[in-house]
């Protein structure tokens, strides 16, 4: 039986990607990296954050989710944050008909000249954890869709 992890995306299988893996014991992130080379444009107001491909998926049990968060260089040295400061990727993304579960992480560059991500270098973290639902709880809606579907 399979409880959690990463897996290569539909359309990434001969693209030479990673799995993310825990550098020490006592790491919580597994290390997710850029699938291509990506241009992040010097930020500009009113501008969308460039969405970097990791040619990954992952899946959990019900009661998980995954949480992406930014290297903790990548401010300083690269002027990379993250558009949403925590991405959150539900159970029910993995494999769905958008995109089948496509982890993306969403940045914003903050420095005063384009960045470009090289395909392999580590951009961020993903944390698998529990969560609690409340009391009254009774989510029955089903995910139609893929990145920033849940909303729509």
């Amino acid at each position: 039986m399979k409880n959690r992890g990463f897996e290569i995306a539909k359309g990434f299988e001969d693209k030479d990607i990673n799995l993310p893996i825990r550098k020490t014991m006592y790491s919580a992130g597994y290390d997710i990296e850029c699938a291509c080379d990506t241009l992040v444009p010097k930020f500009v107001p009113g501008q969308a954050p460039t969405l970097i491909p990791t040619g990954l998926k992952a899946y959990m049990m019900d009661d998980e989710v995954l949480y992406l968060y930014n290297r903790s260089s990548n401010p300083k040295k690269k002027g990379l944050i993250l558009a949403n400061s925590v991405g959150v990727v539900d159970k029910d993304y993995y494999g769905n008909s958008d995109n089948d579960g496509h982890i993306m992480f969403a940045f914003y560059n903050i420095k005063d000249e384009d960045i470009v991500i090289k395909k392999g270098e580590a951009i961020g973290q993903g944390v698998f954890a529990k969560y609690l639902v409340t009391d009254d709880d009774n989510a029955s809606g089903i995910r139609t869709g893929g990145f920033g579907s849940t909303s729509k």
